[in-house]
């Protein structure tokens, strides 16, 4: 699936971005908009419910905004990755099992962000990055009504890093599979680590290989996974870690 619909949020008194990469967002449409004025009068109609269910795709986001008895069609569009950019990103994740784990609890680590930032990634938009198209008269830009999608997207943003990176080009699920991909490799892809004779004699004494014994999986797998995957993941890594325990590489 390619797009996810959420539904319209209710009216709220007063509701902001509270995660850091949230507010990253509501930074990067303030500093992109050229009328204050109407990016707080957005902030204002996300806050009265007048926006509609929101489509998010990758690389746009549209809804109705409905003002005063008319209903305005409006989008804002932000940069897709491309597919050499993402095998970057998603290397960068496989690589530390943390960040797998962070953002199925619905985190996005900033570090993971900033590393992929190194790599010529970038997640989250800067200036200029969210363009807004929408059919009312406003010829400033950005105009209330895409103000106030882009408010509430922030706070979607803030229940589930992956609308971000859905917007950026992948839905969830092919994500995860891309990612199990990399996590599950055959034995014996990885580079193996050559350590020079100076340090290798610093290094403690190769512990014992421990005896081959059956993996147990004891807590729920997260969402998306199956436990019998993550049983083979583990089973994997056990296998690598004895091979590295007996040879120094991964191909015993």
């Amino acid at each position: 699936m390619t797009a996810r619909g959420f539904a319209a949020f209710p009216k709220v008194k007063r509701r902001v971005a509270t995660t850091w990469w949230g507010k990253a967002w509501v930074k990067a449409l303030e500093d992109t908009a050229l009328n204050t004025t109407l990016i707080r009068l957005g902030r204002r109609y996300a806050h009265a419910g007048v926006v509609g269910p929101i489509t998010v795709s990758p690389g746009r986001l549209h809804a109705q905004v409905h003002d005063d008895d008319t209903v305005y069609s409006t989008t804002v569009s932000v940069p897709a990755l491309s597919e050499v950019q993402w095998g970057r990103f998603l290397d960068r994740v496989a690589e530390h099992s943390g960040h797998i784990a962070a953002l199925l609890d619905n985190d996005m680590p900033r570090d993971l962000v900033l590393a992929a930032e190194e790599s010529g990634v970038d997640l989250l938009p800067g200036i200029g990055d969210l363009e807004p198209d929408c059919d009312c008269d406003s010829w400033e830009l950005t105009c209330r009504h895409a103000a106030a999608l882009a408010f509430q997207v922030g706070w979607l943003l803030d229940a589930d890093p992956f609308v971000l990176l859905l917007l950026k080009g992948k839905p969830e699920q092919e994500l995860l599979d891309a990612l199990r991909e990399r996590v599950a490799g055959p034995v014996g892809t990885r580079t193996p680590v050559v350590v020079s004779a100076e340090v290798a004699g610093q290094l403690p004494a190769r512990p014992l290989v421990p005896a081959t014994t059956p993996v147990v999986l004891a807590v729920e797998p997260p969402p998306g996974f199956e436990a019998a995957e993550l049983v083979a993941l583990m089973e994997i890594a056990a296998s690598r870690a004895r091979a590295l325990l007996r040879s120094g590489t991964l191909e015993g």
